[in-house]
């Protein structure tokens, strides 16, 4: 499993930290290691020599934790049709910006994979730039958002479903995704032959482009060894082109394919509240589902803490839910990945996550917004490491309880612990000791609030923070970074000593 990494962002070290100090949270999500050191501690001289840092006290869990995955039933080969999930009594626990009622649940059969890679060791995961990505051009394919010779919504509410969906579900395709037991260890440590391939997960996908570049989630192909994609009822053995576990994000190529329907991109900064949409996927298995509803809700956003083995030891990358948008269409396991579409039938959202007590559709779901999702989609399709904005702090979160202990100027807010040499924090003059109460005009009472917060931005923005240090409160103006460096390590860690052969040869 993955050693532990310093979680002090941009490469410095932490200070010593006693035991019992407190809980740090980071701007930015590096790794599974990282993430899962997150409750690294920092001692308050180190922090700052007139402020102290607070010590941990863990938040008490809210009726969203803890928060079970979804799985499938184990198969020797392919199903042969939709199976209903089994709920997997494994604990998550979330921090949410916005608190909450239910449970979150990752869908498309998440767990299952994780399942198979705790049971049978580690199996490979496929990710940019490991020489498991399809050959390519020299030039990129480019996701085309020119909607102009795209079909034409009448939009009469009598036919408007059968218009939409008739346009758009050429686009969405169904995912299933093998894994080889062959990867496991036999007697002894000694490496075992007799394993085979299993369905392990399902999802869907979205069709991007003609020769059949599709966007789905991470964690509905995450420790995959083989994927197929089946579109408009033709199967396709397909490779993992990249991957964007903090994002959730993952792009695979359709091998092979040609004259395929790319689905219209839309646009998700222009949502109302109370618009018609339609979610299409392949709940439980149901190919070329669909379901309508309206838009909610917009700028939902919450974290999910990587998953963990058996031992404790994460096995993936935490992933950070920036505004989402939140609908009543009906989302279920095995609609992840898929498309939420408005009533132009374009692409608006990824469907990804739901909320819950029993792990399927009670009316409340979530999709990662579509201008988000094609600049991340586009970054792996260029063969880069994808990255996010990134502020450059350590930071923990301040508590009216901490705030008395320690004699802290406000009750609230994100404490910056630590700040990272050459990062858009230091340049503005961010010091370790500081308190960050607004982002941009937006409140922030905690550090996961100023984390989504850094991730609804691209790098090179500028946002501007409202500062308390020693209790004189001033805004500061702050050019946000990149990740590049700390994701590139978080994929060459990942990518120790795993390795992938395929279902249908080597990749």
């Amino acid at each position: 499993m993955t050693e532990m990494k310093n979680a002090q962002i941009g490469g410095s070290p932490e200070p010593p930290k006693p035991e019992g100090t407190e809980h740090v949270e980071h701007v930015e999500q590096t790794s599974a290691a990282s993430v899962q050191n997150a409750s690294a501690t920092v001692s308050p001289a180190a922090a700052d020599t007139t402020t102290p840092v607070p010590p941990a006290t863990p938040t008490a869990p809210s009726a969203t934790t803890p928060l079970p995955h979804q799985t499938m039933p184990q198969y020797s080969s392919a199903p042969t049709g939709p199976t209903p999930p089994v709920v997997n009594p494994q604990h998550v626990h979330s921090h949410e910006k916005k608190s909450g009622t239910g449970k979150t649940f990752w869908l498309g059969f998440a767990g299952a994979a994780v399942a198979c890679a705790v049971g049978l060791g580690c199996f490979g995961i496929w990710q940019a730039n490991v020489g498991n990505a399809p050959a390519t051009n020299s030039q990129s394919p480019l996701i085309s958002q020119d909607n102009s010779s795209s079909a034409t919504i009448t939009q009469e509410p009598e036919t408007l479903p059968e218009e939409v969906a008739h346009k758009c579900l050429p686009s969405v395709v169904a995912i299933d995704v093998y894994t080889d037991t062959s990867a496991g260890m036999g007697m002894f440590g000694a490496s075992s032959d007799s394993g085979e391939l299993v369905a392990s997960s399902l999802g869907s996908g979205v069709v991007l482009t003609e020769d059949g570049y599709i966007v789905t989630n991470n964690h509905v192909v995450e420790g995959a060894d083989a994927v197929t994609v089946t579109v408009e009822g033709v199967q396709y053995e397909a490779d993992v082109v990249g991957t964007d576990p903090s994002s959730d994000l993952a792009v695979v190529k359709a091998r092979d394919a040609s004259g395929l329907t790319p689905m219209d991109i839309g646009d998700s900064d222009d949502l109302i509240i109370g618009e018609w949409v339609m979610s299409i996927g392949s709940p439980f298995g149901l190919e070329q589902s669909v379901a309508t509803g309206i838009v909610s809700a917009t700028s939902r956003s919450q974290i999910m803490p990587a998953s963990t083995d058996q031992y404790g030891n994460a096995t993936g990358q935490a992933s950070v839910y920036a505004n989402m948008i939140q609908t009543d269409a009906a989302i279920n396991p095995g609609n992840s990945g898929g498309a939420l579409v408005n009533s132009e039938g374009a692409l608006i959202g990824i469907n990804t996550l739901i909320t819950s007590y029993s792990g399927n559709y009670s009316g409340v779901g979530f999709a990662i917004p579509v201008n988000y999702a094609v600049n991340i989609a586009q970054q792996i399709m260029d063969g880069k490491t994808p990255t996010h904005a990134q502020l450059g702090v350590s930071l923990s979160t301040v508590t009216p309880q901490l705030a008395q202990r320690y004699g802290l100027a406000v009750d609230s807010g994100a404490y910056i612990a630590a700040v990272s040499p050459d990062s858009g924090a230091a340049a503005a003059g961010l010091e370790a000791g500081d308190i960050v109460t607004k982002f941009d005009d937006r409140d922030v009472a905690s550090a996961d609030d100023l984390m989504l917060d850094v991730r609804g931005q691209n790098p090179g923005d500028t946002v501007v923070l409202q500062v308390n240090r020693n209790g004189e409160v001033s805004d500061v103006e702050v050019t946000l970074g990149s990740d590049e460096a700390s994701q590139q390590a978080a994929q060459q860690q990942q990518q120790q000593g795993n390795g992938s052969g395929g279902l249908f040869g080597n990749r």
